[in-house]
């Protein structure tokens, strides 16, 4: 039940992104050109990425990577929310919505993309808009896309009509930002911190004027800036350059270079001369502190060193922060915010301080860390310890072509592609003087934006350095060399089973073993412990959660800053998840350090510290995540709804906890009480692993067998069941007032297993129903039709060793809309059961499905932990094709069948959340802020 502040500060500070549906075409035809097109230039190379140019002046960055099974193509756009004039707010954004409306020779887009299989999305930012989709590799596919982001580039929809209901779906996404304070107060920090330059307005815009963009303003400011002279087009993944080259030149050379010539921004923002402070109040649970500061355009070496200052200052648990603030108890976290962007923009640190503790030495020691940087100035194990860690998340990302080719959209924001790799390098060349040095330079009092304003002589004020000249920097650079790259792999189920060899120790340790070679050497590994059974479990609150959570945070031989510091160097993410019964553990690292990386782990898992002072920092954090729900309508009808569902006893480790009853229980926790769980349940026998990816597979079997064989837990491993509860339906209204989004969760459970014979015909329908999300009933009548949610779908659950499922249907959306929103899931729901589905909304869904599966396979990391948890209940990938080939021979009547054989409405458990009080009264709830993609 905590919230991850980190997480949700990327999506407040960094982009607007979208899914969007279809619709009918705005005709603007490409004029064929009156001669061939030139070939396209090839400019340059870098690291395995090489950009041409064709004659029209689209760049083009192609990036194989043979390891991939998928293709990723992503175009950006570079135009953002800083192009935006007077009552244009948002609009970039909203165009962005606009795009997946269709266009002249892809009329219905969103049925495209659910029928190739892809994971498309849309970004809008300060500096740039982009799409992109990621589809299983086939020339079929790659045409497709290609044609697409080609026909959308100039013939995109642009009607009165769709933007009359799109724009009441952006409206729902920004009432969905409304409801968290803490996004609301970076927002008015913005606001208040830019006098003049757009970079002070959210890309998610005014509210007033998403509701009233004149469609005549959006047309122009996309014949303006969609042009091919303005645009970067990325394909990334399993594609043969040459070949694709010779694709993208036949769909993006016919589009004419234009001959308007785009706007110069030339608006500077002023230096700042003075503190600035604003004052939020309204509804919530969490009191937070923000202090910003101008800092340099993204291209600008300071950069560099103002990453690695904000990671000295506010990294947990090293950062000095952390130290003067959450170890002593005066803050329950602390984080930072970063504004990387073309202009000069924005570096923030926060603190969350819990309701009821002073808020003000926070902030005061807050001030006192950043604003005096000659006091304790920084240190070489600082700077190194920062830089390793920052570092490790670059490497491993530029292991992943998809995830490379994403992240060149903000770069080319920011003026070229290439500034990703000199930031690299900058970030390795820092010294612990240039740290030093602009923190001297920028965290001063008169950069700031949380103080008043005084009247001082011979103000202290900050002159930001003017954008570098990008062309020049990026010149002549070459980078290091190109990665190692992977072999290809057929994702399909009978390929997988070939490739994977099994394992039993002698202790009942299962293994699952899939060598392959992989980009950059990547390897994953998941773990699965289980623990006790249903009665050893009673009454243990939330002790297992500390039990499993405190694991990362030092053993017998290393702090936690040790651990963390360690994990750094080896290049691993380590993530752990538990739940009552057992827990998981993933990690990622590379082939030559995953001897190391595992001796580690059997560390963590088997010598754990537990030490008081982290109990205490955890209960802290606990407490607060959960105090920052109480007011939260999705946290309230969630909750509410799996306590109707499954009403097992108190005390029972499946019992769903109310928020009052888990501030209860996180109180409660000892330090005894963990070590005990610790001493009496944890243990490898049994257990489960599974590795995918580089390595040695004899050799990492001999190393889990030495590591984890002969670990048994004291208290046996008796598997728990998942119970079938033939509830009373039962409607239930919780007031959540000040917030703009309400939530609705309606649904039942299922006396059913995925082994059933009616589970494929169940599971499909229930994917065309709402479970696809692309092209689905419910998101195609309540988004896109009536407009009335950003977020709104359907959910079937089912175990395979029990027959318990369940079956819901969820929407956001504004308070005052409730009652057209549960009358089109009632409708859309009997026209399911009473219609069913027509044959050709079966065939699309079937091609979407099946291609989006072989997508999921081909992740590593998902496929360990499924490897991993195949082992547990007994299955094989066998069971995927099997399940594959029911699907394929699925017909209208055997889906319908099974719907109206589990689905009933009239026994539906109803939970609402929201202010209807408010909208009764026909107040707007109170709120702005910019959403994220779902």
């Amino acid at each position: 039940m905590q919230v991850n502040v980190r997480t949700f500060l990327a999506a407040a500070f960094l982009s607007v992104a979208l899914l969007a549906p279809a619709a009918e075409a705005r005709k603007i035809k490409r004029a064929p050109p009156p001669v061939p097109p030139a070939p396209p230039e090839r400019v340059t190379s870098v690291e395995g990425i090489t950009e041409y140019r064709l004659a029209n002046g689209l760049r083009v960055l192609l990036f194989p990577d043979a390891s991939k099974q998928t293709v990723t193509v992503n175009i950006t756009y570079l135009v953002g929310s800083r192009h935006e004039n007077y009552g244009e707010t948002g609009m970039a954004h909203l165009l962005e919505h606009m795009l997946f409306k269709g266009s002249t020779n892809h009329p219905a887009i969103l049925t495209e993309l659910a029928a190739h299989g892809a994971r498309p999305n849309g970004t809008t930012s300060w500096d740039r808009t982009n799409y992109y989709e990621t589809f299983n590799a086939s020339e079929e596919n790659l045409r497709w896309a290609l044609s697409l982001e080609s026909d959308r580039m100039v013939n995109s929809v642009i009607a009165k009509s769709e933007l009359d209901t799109e724009m009441t779906v952006v409206r729902n996404e920004f009432e969905m930002g409304e409801n968290n304070p803490i996004g609301v107060l970076f927002k008015r920090v913005l606001s208040v911190a830019y006098d003049w330059h757009n970079y002070g307005n959210m890309p998610i815009g005014a509210r007033s004027d998403i509701e009233g963009v004149p469609i005549d303003r959006l047309h122009a400011f996309y014949r303006n800036y969609y042009q091919p002279d303005n645009a970067i087009l990325l394909v990334a993944g399993k594609i043969d350059e040459p070949a694709t080259l010779k694709l993208v030149q036949e769909y993006f050379a016919g589009i004419p270079r234009p001959t308007r010539a785009l706007p110069a921004l030339h608006t500077v923002e002023p230096v700042q001369d003075g503190e600035r402070q604003i004052i939020l109040r309204r509804e919530g649970d969490v009191q937070v502190a923000v202090a910003a500061y101008h800092s340099p355009s993204g291209s600008h070496e300071d950069y560099a060193a103002l990453t690695i200052l904000g990671q000295v200052l506010a990294d947990a648990p090293s950062g000095r922060l952390y130290k003067a603030l959450v170890e002593p108890g005066k803050a329950a976290a602390v984080f930072p915010a970063q504004l990387q962007l073309q202009d000069p923009g924005m570096t923030g640190f926060a603190t969350q301080v819990r309701d009821g503790s002073p808020l003000d030495p926070a902030l005061a020691t807050l001030l006192e860390v950043v604003e005096k940087p000659a006091a304790k100035p920084v240190t070489s194990d600082e700077v190194e310890r920062a830089r390793n860690q920052i570092l490790k998340q670059i490497e491993l990302s530029l292991n992943n072509s998809e995830q490379v080719g994403l992240t060149l959209s903000d770069w080319e924001g920011m003026g070229d592609w290439r500034l990703m790799f000199i930031a690299r390098d900058r970030l390795k060349k820092a010294s612990v003087d240039d740290v030093q040095r602009v923190w001297v330079k920028y965290f001063k009092p008169a950069n700031r934006t949380v103080g008043l304003f005084y009247p001082t002589k011979s103000p202290d004020r900050v002159e930001t350095p003017a954008r570098p000249d990008v062309l020049a920097l990026v010149k002549d650079y070459k980078g290091d060399t190109a990665r190692e790259q992977g072999e290809e792999f057929d994702a399909s189920p009978a390929n997988i089973e070939a490739r994977t060899v099994r394992r039993e120790l002698p202790g009942g340790l299962q293994m699952s073993l899939l060598p392959k070679k992989t980009r950059g050497g990547t390897v994953f590994v998941g773990l699965a412990l289980r623990f006790g059974d249903m009665k050893s479990l009673v009454n243990l609150g939330e002790v297992p959660t500390f039990a499993t959570t405190l694991l990362t945070r030092g053993t017998a031989k290393h702090t936690r800053q040790q651990l963390q510091d360690e994990f750094d160097r080896l290049q691993a993410r380590i993530n752990i998840n538990g739940w009552g019964s057992g827990m998981y553990l993933h990690v990622e690292t590379t082939r030559e350090n995953l001897p190391a990386v595992m001796a580690l782990v059997a560390e963590v898992l088997r010598e754990p510290a537990y030490d008081s002072k982290e109990l205490e920092q955890l209960r802290t954090e606990m407490l607060t995540g959960i105090e920052q729900q109480r007011s939260d309508p999705g946290a309230i009808a969630s909750t509410a709804f799996q306590k109707a569902l499954k009403p097992y006893p108190k005390g029972d480790i499946r019992y769903p906890d109310s928020l009052d009853e888990g501030l209860v229980n996180v109180k409660a926790v000892t330090r005894e009480q963990v070590q005990r769980f610790h001493r009496d349940f944890f243990g490898a026998q049994p257990a489960q692993v599974a590795a995918v990816g580089d390595f040695d597979a004899a050799a990492f079997e001999k190393q889990v067998a030495q590591l984890f064989g002969g670990w048994k837990a004291v208290k046996p491993f008796t598997r728990g069941t998942s119970d079938y509860f033939d509830v009373q339906a039962q409607t239930r209204t919780f007031e959540t007032p000040d917030k703009a989004q309400a939530i609705y969760i309606a649904g039942l459970n299922l006396n059913i297993s995925d082994q059933d014979p009616d589970y494929p015909a169940l599971m499909f329908g229930n994917y065309m129903l709402g479970g696809g999300f692309l092209n689905s009933r419910l998101l195609t009548r309540i988004r896109v039709k009536d407009g009335l949610s950003y977020g709104v779908g359907s959910q079937l659950g089912a175990e395979a060793q029990d027959k318990s499922g369940s079956f819901n249907v969820f929407a956001i959306y504004a308070p005052q809309n409730l009652a057209k929103l549960e009358q089109a899931f009632k409708e859309e729901l009997q026209r399911a059961l009473t219609e069913g589905f027509t044959a050709e909304e079966i065939t699309q869904a079937k091609s979407g499905w099946f291609q989006g599966r072989n997508v999921e396979r081909s992740q590593d990391s998902g496929l360990a932990a499924k490897l991993q948890h195949y082992m547990f209940i007994g299955r094989t990938f066998a069971w995927d094709a099997e399940l594959e080939k029911k699907v394929q021979a699925l017909d209208a009547a055997q889906i319908r069948a099974a719907m109206v054989k589990y689905i009933d409405p009239a026994k539906f458990v109803v939970m609402k959340a929201g202010d209807f009080a408010g909208a009764a009264k026909g107040a707007a709830p109170n709120s702005q802020q910019k959403g994220s993609a779902p």
